[in-house]
């Protein structure tokens, strides 16, 4: 597969996982000096890893939240938990995660976990219920 190819894959996985507003806002904040991350991201881990067939989103989902709150990377939990809504983890696959987090990883990290994952259900329940067009839903 070219580059190009992997890229145009990466870009489609990504904007069907994140949905296209986080994408294009991520897109639009890109600068000359991230740019080459910003694309070894999309082809790499979109394009190549998130792309395969062998393992379905909402599995690739679970894993990578597992590993981003047993190494405390927040804002990124909170992202991809923001992501389950379009790759079908539910929020008992997400307490489920925590659980294992907490054995694995440690109780101070799955302390956390549930802490972010119980702010961004929040947000998540109130852009939902927001009316249409508000600034919630703009999040």
């Amino acid at each position: 597969m070219s580059d190009s190819t992997r890229h145009e894959q990466g870009m489609a996985t990504r904007r069907s996982v994140l949905g296209a507003a986080h994408v294009d806002r991520a897109e639009a904040a890109k600068t000359d000096f991230d740019a080459p991350f910003q694309n070894l991201i999309t082809e790499a881990a979109w394009g190549h890893v998130w792309s395969r067939s062998d393992w379905s989103k909402r599995d690739r989902s679970i894993v990578t939240l597992a590993l981003l709150m047993g190494l405390g990377h927040w804002e990124e939990v909170a992202m991809h938990i923001r992501a389950t809504a379009n790759t079908g983890a539910t929020r008992e696959d997400i307490r489920e995660t925590i659980l294992h987090v907490g054995i694995y990883a440690g109780v101070p990290a799955a302390n956390h976990a549930f802490k972010i994952a119980k702010q961004t259900f929040a947000e998540m329940d109130a852009a939902a219920s927001a009316p249409a067009g508000s600034s919630e839903e703009q999040k």
